[in-house]
């Protein structure tokens, strides 16, 4: 079976589809990813696991699904790129238009795109530089250790600090480029179906620093969602951070997945993901 639907309490029916996820399998060590940007050797990854879960169809959840509760969101987005494949116009012409995009949806005092990623399989294992796959792999992209320290590592020391002390966020946004993103989608894990346990402090290891992010541990109660088909003028938006801790969702998770129902011959998915700090800093 590869797809069906769940009626909740509220009577409304979730459609899904069955994915396999991997999750991080069960170990004694701390797990690290050791990262070779110039591809010089293979990538090391920890031992991972796989799991077939539903995922849900956040296109049909009854409400929209948001930031604060589940920690994702869907929204419309036209952009003026005319080449997503060159990082420059990406910066100059991007960034701004999800900087403006994220503001507005959450009402920060300032937002800055700081970093981005660019994913077609095809092109990635042709050894195009700045081109990656999708990551088969439920992850966090931020601690509450790394959470703040990417704030330091990227702003001057006392700005940095003074917005420290102030609610933030980091959020990502991607969206498929090019084509409808159908053989590998995105699958975000509705935050509040998630326990921290199930949050496993992992090393990102690059040749000049070591970074932290979440793997993900199973948890039969997770809860995950996509949106099928996603259209190059949509949007997804999903929280990799949060400092507050009042009820909102302040972590998620995500991982690509092979959508058992995309058609035959579709074409490799094509995207981008942006990270950005949301501030919530009382306005200068």
């Amino acid at each position: 079976m590869t797809h069906g639907s769940e009626e909740r309490h509220t009577k409304v029916a979730l459609t899904y589809v069955e994915g396999t996820l991997n999750y991080l399998a069960n170990t004694t060590e701390r797990p690290a990813y050791y990262i070779n940007p110039d591809r010089s050797a293979p990538q090391t990854r920890p031992e991972q696991t796989k799991q077939t879960v539903p995922i849900y169809n956040g296109r049909d959840a009854g409400e929209p699904l948001s930031l604060d509760k589940q920690g994702l969101m869907l929204t419309t987005h036209e952009t003026k790129v005319t080449n997503f494949y060159n990082p420059e116009e990406v910066k100059a012409v991007y960034y701004p238009e999800v900087e403006q995009l994220v503001k507005k949806l959450t009402g920060a005092t300032k937002v800055m795109a700081f970093d981005h990623n660019v994913r077609c399989a095809p092109r990635a294992k042709q050894g195009e530089v700045g081109i990656s796959s999708p990551v088969l792999f439920a992850h966090n992209d931020y601690t509450v250790k790394s959470g703040p320290q990417r704030v330091r590592d990227m702003l001057p020391a006392e700005e940095a600090e003074k917005l420290l002390q102030h609610r933030f966020a980091v959020i990502n946004v991607w969206r498929p480029i090019r084509v409808p993103a159908q053989d590998t989608p995105l699958a975000v894990c509705d935050a509040q179906s998630m326990e921290q346990k199930d949050f496993i402090a992992t090393d990102l290891k690059f040749p000049d620093r070591t970074g932290e992010i979440y793997s993900v541990a199973y948890n039969p109660e997770q809860r995950w969602f996509y949106f099928p088909r996603m259209q190059p003028d949509e949007a997804m938006l999903l929280k990799c951070y949060d400092s507050m801790e009042d009820g909102r969702a302040r972590f998620t998770a995500h991982s690509a997945f092979n959508d058992p129902t995309a058609p035959a011959g579709a074409p490799p998915r094509e995207s981008i993901e942006t990270r950005t700090f949301v501030f919530f800093a009382p306005a200068a």
